[in-house]
């Protein structure tokens, strides 16, 4: 029972390990603006999401059976900590990257907003009175 356990562990930690490589991937792709490659991974990073939760299903059951059976757990216990370092890694992961997304963001309505500030100039004329007015939009003057 505790070989099947242990085993259930190391396949987790695997994934856990597969699971920080994606978020260090997706951070490259943040920074380098790629989202056609960006969504593909996100898609293979739910998969992987979902197979890990199944697999803590899998230990959850395999461990109280451990318990109930009398068998020393503490080797499972020594495995599973390792799990929670990896997880703890992917958690900062996830906050870097959520971090960097937030800043591109932030970057990209700066830039709108630059750009809206530069066309709302280019746009602006003077009314009868000499007093300075934006130009609501592209009427298109004839002669």
């Amino acid at each position: 029972m505790i070989t099947s356990l242990l085993s259930a562990i190391d396949k987790q930690a695997e994934q856990l390990t597969a699971l920080k490589a994606l978020l260090e991937t997706e951070l490259h792709l943040i920074s380098s603006r790629e989202p056609e490659t960006l969504m593909g991974l996100l898609k293979e990073k739910e998969e992987l999401l979902t197979h890990i939760e199944e697999q803590d299903s899998s230990i959850s059951s395999l461990f109280e059976k451990a318990k109930a059976n009398g068998d020393s757990t503490e080797d499972a216990l020594a495995a599973m900590n390792g799990c929670n370092a990896i997880i703890h890694e992917c958690k900062y992961l996830t906050q870097i990257n959520a971090k960097s997304v937030e800043q591109g963001q932030l970057r990209l309505t700066h830039l709108r907003n630059l750009m809206m500030e530069l066309r709302a100039r280019e746009s602006m004329t003077y009314d009868r009175s000499g007093k300075t007015t934006g130009d609501a939009g592209s009427k298109g003057f004839t002669a």
